[in-house]
């Protein structure tokens, strides 16, 4: 957000916490405390100072500002005393709302989906990131034309939200982003189809694809790092990972895997983005095995599983996921160092503690993944001609061969193979 040498850019949260919630009591309360603390974290990540936080409980939904009269005037004399640039709304505003509360506030306002569009801006690295953004944000800009947008060529990071020329560009319309949409819509196909190949070529290799999914700030990209040394960006800040990275790991059995880290999930995630970066969930659809890293030291680590776990039945209901996926996957109680070490942290079913800031626990987790992929794979028997290397060589490479019996003219075997292995194989025969 700020370059070199500039002021930083003051900001206020306020949360509108509905009084449906509120009437669950003391539990409720504190679940609003951690959202706006999240919200703070949100609006912290894009180098955002805030001075001023608020939680405001709903009694009526007001069509013209969301907010009641007095919640308007009183926030909007503690938004001048604090001298506050961007207020962010921790809830998804109309564009009759956004302005309003502007023209009242006499600041400029974001709703929750304009700032994590505006950090996905900020994060998107490679192409088929940029795109996926540039998508989301614009399906975004074209239900509030009231608001000006970032025009299609980027002078910063993120899309204008939070200022910058684009500010005085009213004139792009519906037509002009529905034409862009059309655009990047093709390119993104191209990427996928791109994207497509890469995984058909993966799968030439004999390197099951270990997925790492999570609630944003759970320590994917620290447990990516401390397992395949890699130097992943990994910082305490949350959508620090946007684009998917890959790489080998070897498991104690020898076998190597390829490690995919992603982007991390968040609750009331904005429709547009789950559209947009549906490309980018396709590698957890891909997934040999799937690791939902969880931050076993927050107070609402169960409330942040839930989240992923929703997500990824949605991919199921939309056929984009196989509805098989939580037998694929390993839960990982992240963080440990948090809570006094792996000794500390309550057993779950079939869940696996660790610290990747330490590495306590770390092999454990590796021989987790060894035995589910190897609960994935089949075993199977098959007698190949002995002038026939080619094919015997394909096994053991793709395979693990248990069982060898050479006779006079053929080879029999007992290999274990993946399903997809086996099935390419029996068609080579």
């Amino acid at each position: 957000m700020n370059g070199a040498g500039a002021v930083p850019t003051r900001a206020a949260v306020v949360l509108p916490w509905d009084r449906s919630e509120r009437d669950r009591g003391a539990d409720a309360k504190r679940t609003a405390e951690h959202r706006l603390a999240e919200a703070v974290g949100l609006a912290a990540s894009i180098g955002l100072v805030v001075v001023h936080t608020a939680i405001l409980p709903l009694r009526l939904r007001r069509p013209s500002t969301l907010l009641g009269e007095g919640q308007v005037s009183l926030q909007g004399r503690a938004i001048a005393e604090q001298d506050v640039a961007v207020a962010i709304i921790d809830a998804a505003l109309s564009p009759v709302q956004q302005r309003n509360l502007e023209r009242a506030w006499g600041c400029k306002v974001i709703d929750r989906t304009g700032l994590i569009l505006d950090i996905f801006g900020e994060r998107a690295a490679t192409r088929e990131g940029a795109l996926q953004v540039e998508l989301a944000h614009l399906e975004y800009q074209r239900s509030r034309l009231v608001r000006s947008w970032t025009h299609l060529e980027r002078q910063r990071g993120g899309f204008g939200f939070l200022g910058g020329p684009g500010e005085t560009q009213i004139e792009a319309d519906r037509r002009q982003i529905g034409e862009r949409i059309v655009r990047l819509k093709k390119d993104l196909e191209q990427v996928r189809r791109t994207r497509g190949l890469h995984r058909f070529a993966r799968r030439r290799v004999p390197f099951p694809v270990v997925a790492l999914v999570g609630y944003t700030n759970a320590g994917k990209s620290t447990l990516f790092n401390a397992l395949t040394g890699a130097e992943v960006t990994a910082r305490d800040q949350l959508f620090a990972t946007l684009d998917p990275t890959m790489r080998g790991l070897r498991l104690p059995s020898g076998r190597r895997v390829i490690l995919s880290d992603t982007v991390g999930f968040i609750s009331e995630l904005p429709h547009e983005l789950v559209a947009a970066f549906r490309a980018t969930l396709e590698e957890v659809a891909e997934a040999d095995v799937i690791l939902h890293v969880r931050d076993a030291a927050h107070p609402e680590s169960d409330a942040q599983r839930a989240d992923v776990v929703a997500v990824l039945e949605d991919m199921v209901a939309d056929d984009a996921l196989d509805a098989d996926w939580p037998a694929r996957t390993i839960e990982v109680l992240n963080k440990a160092d948090l809570m006094g070490g792996v000794a500390f942290v309550p057993e779950r079913a079939g869940a696996v503690a660790v610290s990747a800031m330490t590495g306590e626990g770390l092999a454990k987790l590796k021989s987790a993944i060894d035995a589910r992929i190897a609960e994935g794979m089949e075993l199977a028997d098959y007698d190949i001609p002995s002038e026939d290397g080619a094919r015997l060589a394909w096994l053991y490479q793709h395979g693990e061969v248990v069982n060898r019996h050479d006779v006079d003219a053929a080879v029999h075997v007992t290999v274990r193979l993946l399903p997809a292995d086996r099935a390419r194989f029996e068609r080579r025969e």
